[in-house]
């Protein structure tokens, strides 16, 4: 039986989460350029969104753009930013015909004219696609998206639209840029590095992590569904015993 066959359907995590590591090192080893693992990523990037889709999976979110990259060499930001927009491009017919919608969180104004315009497009492109909806985490990092919160909130105080004693943790989800999706159940990095590196820190809180040796570049659907079979044999408490769970069965 192979490991796709071994998922069960009903115990597929609604959102799953990606930190996409080992673009770098892949290219290293040779030779290239680092750009290079970029692009040969972006075969990883369709595979895990394939597999997502066709098993029924709601949310696929990947880090693909922290704002700590922007402090990388001018020629691979730019390199990147590249990438991305003709990949955005050349994959939107590819989103269409799965029924796949994107959807971006992060501060887009930093993002170069090109790229906004082109994630825009696609984005109204795909806004009425029904299946699994891909979020891009771009110019992201989980701290600044806090500090954004605190300050939309504090404002909303400030206005007399929110009163302090209202303040909980439902409350200041819903400044989040997660806010109209589910806390992903499980987050998984590739390439080895036990980090979570700024993401989703927030929303994290209850996922189940998983961390595979495999550089992002090399990760395939298989690699994917070995992280679900894993996460679907994991026991889920949220504080509570085993011995609770047993009983509210």
């Amino acid at each position: 039986m192979s490991v796709k066959e071994q998922l069960i359907t009903e115990k597929l995590p609604r959102h799953v989460a990606v930190i996409m590591d080992g673009n770098g090192r892949w290219a290293r080893q040779r030779g290239t350029a680092r750009v290079f693992g970029h692009k040969n990523g972006v075969k990883a990037v369709r595979e895990v969104t394939e597999a997502a889709a066709e098993l029924g999976i709601d949310y696929l979110t990947l880090y693909a753009f922290s704002t700590e990259n922007w402090n990388r060499p001018k020629n691979e930001v730019d390199a990147l930013m590249s990438l991305l927009v003709s990949t955005i491009a050349s994959e939107t017919k590819t989103l269409m015909k799965n029924n796949v919608k994107l959807f971006s969180i992060g501060c887009k104004e930093s993002l170069p004219n090109n790229v906004q315009e082109k994630l825009a497009s696609c984005m109204k492109q795909t806004s009425t696609n029904t299946g699994l909806t891909l979020v891009l985490a771009l110019s992201y990092s989980s701290r600044w998206e806090i500090i954004q919160a605190v300050k939309n909130l504090a404002g909303d105080v400030k206005k007399g639209d929110v009163d302090i004693s209202d303040i909980d943790s439902n409350l200041f989800s819903g400044y989040m840029e997660t806010r109209n999706m589910p806390d992903p159940e499980l987050l998984i990095r590739t390439s080895g590095e036990f980090r979570i590196s700024n993401f989703l820190l927030w929303q994290i809180a209850y996922s189940e992590l998983y961390f595979s040796d495999v550089l992002w570049p090399d990760f395939r659907k298989e690699h994917f569904y070995e992280a679900l079979l894993d996460f679907q044999n994991r026991e889920r408490r949220f504080g509570k015993t085993s011995d609770q769970l047993i009983l509210n069965k």
